[in-house]
């Protein structure tokens, strides 16, 4: 990928936090599908795709910036 000016982006590996956080995520919206979840069960269902987009979001965000 390149800039406006034409330098490359330096990417780097996301933190072990936001690796985690990321598939707290994708594994809450994934487990819904198949069981029933007690407290935020109802919340993650009715907001599964958000949950998706929200975990791949927060993995790209931290590949990209370094602080993350």
């Amino acid at each position: 990928m390149l800039r406006e000016n034409g330098v490359m982006l330096n990417l780097s590996p996301p933190r072990t936090m936001t690796f985690v956080i990321s598939f707290v995520l994708i594994g809450l919206a994934v487990a819904s599908l198949y069981m029933r979840i007690p407290t935020i069960g109802p919340t993650v269902m009715k907001f599964r795709n958000w949950f998706f987009i929200g975990a791949y979001v927060v993995l790209a965000l931290g590949v990209v910036s370094k602080s993350l």
